[in-house]
This record gives C-alpha cells, sequence and structure tokens, in this order.
C-alpha cells in the first residue's frame, strides 16, 4: 500500500473532493512503516499508530461537518526525536537519555500543525543530539538512502528519518532541524526538498538545542509548495498555502566563483549541477558570476569548534558526568571540543559573525538568491564512514556547504536537480536573511524550471 498524492497540495484537493480520507491517507503511511522490506524500522524510533488513526478519523469527522481546521486536516506528517511532544519523551536519538521524563507540553512548532489538523504519526530517527551530518545512528539503525540500497548509503543528518520517511512515502511532511545543514543534507542525499528558514522564523522552544545561536527548524517535503506551507505553519501563520509559481524569466541569480562550494565536488554532482544552471539560464534566469571572500574566513573562525562545539558542551556537560559511556563516542569528542574555547574566544566569534555577515550581505544584495550545490557528495556507502577518520572527513564534506549559510543566517532550500535514474544532487539557493518569502518564490521558479 503507498500514498495515492506526493505533495501536500495534491493531497488536500483529494481530501477536499473526497476521492480520499484522511484515515486512508494515514492508512496508507503506517503500512509503509509497517513494511519488513522496507526502512519504516530505521526511519523511526516510535510510531504513534493509535493516535495518528483517531486523529485521522477526527479530522474526517470535522472535514464532513464543514468543520476542518484547515485544507491540510487528516494529512500525515512525522516528527524528529528532538520536538517536544506533551507525554513523550525527547530522546534525540541517543540512548543517554533513556530515563528523560515524558515532556509537559508540546513544542510550537508540532502544535501549531497539529491545530491545522496534521496528523503526527510518529518520531523519525536521526543523529544523536543532531551534532552530525552523515546520519548514523548506532543505537536505532541508519535509514538508507532511497539511492542503491542493495550498497546501503548515507541518508544524511541530522534529520535522517525524517528524509527516508518522506522520500519512501512514510508521510507527506517532516518536520527536522537545521543547524549546519539537518534539514537540506538529507533532503539532498535523499531527492527531496529540505528547507532552513531564517532561524528566528521559527520558534526553538521544546526543541533539544544543539546550538542556540545557529538552530532552525525547518520542513523536509517533496516538493517546494509543500516546504512553504509547512513553514509558513510552523512560523506561527494562521493560514498558508503554496506560493504561485514564478517564471524563472529575470531572476539574478549569484554563482560564488573562487569559494570552497565548489571544491571537491564529485563528477556526478558538477555535472547535474552544471546541467541544472543551462536549464536555468535557457529559462530566462541569469547566472551572474561573484566574487565572495568572506567564505574563506569561516574554516578559520571555527577551528576550534565554533558555536556547535561551545553551546553543546554548555548544554551536555552535567549528561556528560552522568552516562558519558552511553554517547557514541565519535558525538562525544566532538561535543568535548567545546569545554576548552574559552569565554574571549566565543565572544570573538560572535562579533567575527557579525562582520562577516554585513560584508555578505553587501555583495548578495544583488541577487535573489546565491547558487551552488547542496553537498560536494552524492550519498557514500554507509560502510565507507566506520573508520572514524574516514567518519570526520566525509562529515565535514558533506557540511561544508550548507554550514556556510547557517553561519551567515540566511534562509536556504535544497531542491534535487539530479535526472531521473541517477544519484541524488541537491541544488541548493540561500536568500537574504529574514527574506523567506522571497526566497520560496524564487524556488518554485527554479524548481519548475528543473522539472520542465
Amino acid at each position: 500500500m503507498s500514498l495515492p498524492v506526493t505533495s501536500l497540495a495534491a493531497a488536500a484537493e483529494a481530501l477536499a473532493t473526497g476521492r480520499t480520507t484522511a484515515l486512508a491517507l494515514t492508512e496508507a503511511a503506517l503500512a509503509r512503516i509497517a513494511d519488513p522490506a522496507g526502512e519504516g524500522s530505521r526511519a523511526f524510533v516510535a510510531v504513534q499508530a493509535e493516535q495518528a488513526l483517531a486523529a485521522a478519523r477526527a479530522m474526517d469527522t470535522l472535514r464532513a461537518a464543514g468543520r476542518a481546521p484547515s485544507p491540510w486536516a487528516g494529512i500525515p506528517i512525522s516528527v524528529k526525536d528532538l520536538f517536544d511532544q506533551a507525554g513523550v519523551p525527547t530522546r534525540a536519538g541517543a540512548v543517554a537519555l533513556a530515563d528523560a521524563p515524558p515532556a509537559t507540553a508540546t513544542a510550537p512548532a508540532v502544535a501549531r500543525l497539529e491545530r491545522a489538523g496534521f496528523v503526527v504519526l510518529g518520531r523519525t530517527n536521526m543523529v544523536e543530539f543532531a551534532f552530525s551530518g552523515l546520519g548514523v545512528n548506532p543505537h536505532h539503525g541508519t535509514p538508507r538512502s532511497p539511492w542503491d540500497r542493495a550498497t546501503g548509503r548515507l541518508p544524511g543528518g541530522s534529520s535522517s528519518g525524517a528524509a527516508v520517511a518522506v522520500a519512501d512515502g512514510m508521510g507527506l511532511g517532516a518536520l527536522g532541524s537545521d543547524t549546519g545543514g539537518s534539514c537540506r543534507l538529507p533532503a539532498a542525499l535523499c531527492g527531496i526538498v529540505g528547507y532552513k528558514p531564517t532561524a528566528k522564523r521559527v520558534p526553538l522552544e521544546g526543541v533539544l538545542p544543539l546550538s542556540g545561536t545557529l538552530d532552525s527548524i525547518g520542513p523536509l517535503a517533496n516538493t517546494v509548495g509543500c516546504c512553504a506551507v509547512l513553514h509558513g505553519l510552523m512560523a506561527g501563520a494562521e493560514t498558508a498555502a503554496p506560493p504561485p509559481v514564478r517564471p524563472a524569466a529575470g531572476l539574478r541569480l549569484g554563482l560564488p566563483e573562487d569559494t570552497f562550494l565548489f571544491e571537491g565536488l564529485a563528477p556526478e554532482v558538477a555535472a547535474a549541477f552544471a546541467r541544472a544552471v543551462a536549464r536555468l539560464e535557457a529559462a530566462g534566469a541569469r547566472i551572474e558570476r561573484f566574487a565572495l571572500p568572506e567564505l574563506a574566513e569561516l574554516p578559520v573562525v571555527n577551528a576550534a569548534g565554533g558555536f556547535t562545539a561551545a553551546e553543546s558542551y554548555a548544554w551536555h556537560r552535567s549528561l556528560i558526568e552522568r552516562a558519558r559511556d552511553r554517547y557514541d563516542p565519535r558525538i562525544l569528542a566532538r561535543i568535548l571540543r567545546g569545554a576548552s574555547i574559552s569565554a574571549a574566544d566565543y565572544l570573538a566569534l560572535h562579533q567575527a559573525r557579525a562582520r562577516i555577515i554585513a560584508a555578505a550581505a553587501a555583495r548578495t544584495a544583488p541577487y535573489d538568491a546565491v547558487l551552488c550545490p547542496t553537498t560536494a557528495l552524492t550519498p557514500p556507502a554507509i560502510s565507507e564512514v566506520a573508520e572514524e577518520a574516514d567518519y570526520n572527513r566525509i562529515n565535514l564534506l558533506l557540511l561544508r556547504n550548507t554550514a556556510a549559510f547557517n553561519f551567515l543566517d540566511r534562509c536556504s532550500i535544497s531542491l534535487p536537480c539530479h535526472a531521473p535514474g541517477e544519484a541524488p544532487v541537491g541544488l541548493m539557493l540561500s536568500g537574504a536573511h529574514d527574506a523567506d518569502a522571497a526566497l520560496f518564490a524564487t524556488a518554485t521558479a527554479v524548481e519548475a524550471a528543473l522539472r520542465s
């Protein structure tokens, strides 16, 4: 059994016209999760089937009475194991939090979607404490990218289960988080769309933190329109709809030359990205090469571990004291880097960030978006990261491009740009700070041009 639709808009239309029901959509998604031949057991750490079915029946009853809370009522989605749900422990993919008490309240990002009538299927797997871009989890298993399942390839992280769930039809959207790329990177490696908003747009309350400076809450889904709807509601809009498709003609997209964003690209990534750029130019978009030298400063200012190491250590140090042996050693090592970052270094990092953001904003102001590959690689085999040195090297390479725009506090979206039958490749568009609506409009045009 599979979902009869792949987008929120198509599902809403099918629900409105009576061609399907919330119960049917939810049962189909749960069947996909339960399929022993699928990835459900690795993509989810908890399936809330009973609650989901009850919610779906309730939405059908409300719709029949003309009282559905929104057009999206009854559409099944999933929630990353990082978000509080009242009565459910938040364990963040870790066993160090096995004894965590149930949350007393639901995170606003989740509650706002539930108020719109979305049906939560369960909690998705993730990298322990969200501190890696690979998607590996030694406690709950690593869900496999849809590409080359026989080999077993990395899904990307940290929102690994979220991306695999959407790609495999285990719901029509997923809530993820993005501190250095954790929505966009798994979206790219799984062939779907992932969105990182301007960080302040969605409240972080009720979300287990990684880096309070860099954390943001974003959706993963099959289309730009789906992500726009989910983001709009999470950001507090009373209603949300997919943005109208903007024509690509007239778009002005900046391509930052001579930056690390284009270093070390896998041949498949370079080829897919070049084809995408050519297609956008053929559709009338202006692709302009420009200099963005500020990016060269990022490896230097973040050399000691950056905000993520410093801020994660501040949160974890008491938990490490009592549960150190229950951490994934690779994640623990990354957190412990923060112990050596002084207060002076931390304040200097904030000052450097403000300066770099201002300089980069001036250079990118003429463009509707900055354009680059989401990540340098197609999905590596899971076996390639068995050794710590390879784990760290591939992780840095996968996160390199996405993390740059978290540091710059931009809104940013990854779209699939590979041809059917090819390994998944993401194309990333990054807009200005707090220009989320404008970026969604640009992304609709790019998505349409790439699909034409």
